[in-house]
């Protein structure tokens, strides 16, 4: 792990080296989640490309503590995902990696969106995994709102050593269990995550206006944007990922650029790496 100062916030990083192809592979987690998710995918694809997996601010290794230990210092309060679009230009820029595909995860892909949005020179492609909407539904917007607060009030610090707690997280939002090494990943991440930006996060990115405004970034967007939908996935639903891919150009009246993998739920890059490379593979070689 390296580290790099981003606005004040040191963001964890791992770079992996250099290779003869080009462009660099840049991953953006979902929320409450952190880089270690994409090593499935890194580990099948480094041989070809160089990859770059970070921690968004506020998660993970990025604090400015270097983790959450119950202090609440600010981490610049804007956690929007134009902000944090913001935070990996700068990041993007001080690694002078100057083309790139995005790929991104639930929260992650519509990080990635706003980033091929605003750096369209830089930005060549974007991949979103699991990740879809702008339909807003009111109720349901406002209940999924005022449980994930709750989810972030209440995660107490001693859950991590709780028996069988490790179980539980390996199982939830997929469509099988993932492994309790990953059930214990998903677990230090969920309590450790910085408070404020857990709710920031969540809060930000998910009001009537950033639910509106995310198709009319994808209808803008010239670079190839390809999506990969699970079909048990309860926390983004195929249909909604159908529905924001069919603003992009590539769509073509029938999910041209849409992939479903069967018997998959909300973490496809843990529970179908391979498939989710294979897929990676073919639309670089065919933009490349």
């Amino acid at each position: 792990m390296a580290t790099i100062d981003i606005l004040g916030v040191r963001h964890a990083y791992d770079l992996t080296a250099p290779t003869t192809t080009s462009p660099v592979l840049v991953f953006v987690h979902g929320w409450l989640l952190s880089r270690h998710y994409w090593q499935p995918l890194t580990d099948r694809l480094t041989s070809n490309y160089q990859c770059l997996t970070y921690d968004l601010r506020g998660f993970g290794d990025s604090q400015s503590d270097g983790g959450y230990t119950g202090r609440s210092e600010p981490l610049n309060s804007c956690y929007t995902p134009a902000a944090y679009a913001r935070d990996l230009e700068l990041l993007l820029e001080k690694l002078d990696i100057s083309s790139a595909w995005l790929v991104g995860h639930s929260l992650g892909g519509t990080i990635a969106l706003w980033g091929a949005s605003q750096l369209s020179d830089r930005i060549k492609g974007v991949v979103c995994i699991n990740a879809g909407g702008g339909i807003y539904l009111k109720e349901e917007f406002e209940r999924f709102r005022a449980v994930g607060k709750q989810l972030v009030k209440m995660r107490p610090r001693w859950l991590s050593n709780l028996p069988l707690a490790d179980f539980v997280f390996a199982r939830d939002s997929v469509a099988g269990s993932i492994g309790r090494s990953w059930g214990r990943q998903r677990l230090r991440d969920f309590v450790g995550a910085h408070p404020e930006a857990a709710l920031g996060a969540l809060l930000d990115s998910t009001t009537e206006a950033e639910i509106h405004l995310l198709p009319q970034i994808v209808s803008r967007l010239k670079q190839p944007v390809y999506f990969i939908a699970g079909t048990k996935d309860k926390i983004m639903e195929p249909k909604y990922v159908l529905h924001l891919a069919s603003f992009h150009w590539m769509f073509q009246g029938s999910g041209e650029n849409v992939l479903q993998l069967p018997d998959c739920g909300h973490l496809a890059m843990v529970e179908q790496p391979d498939a989710v490379a294979n897929y990676l593979q073919n639309i670089l070689k065919e933009h490349t």
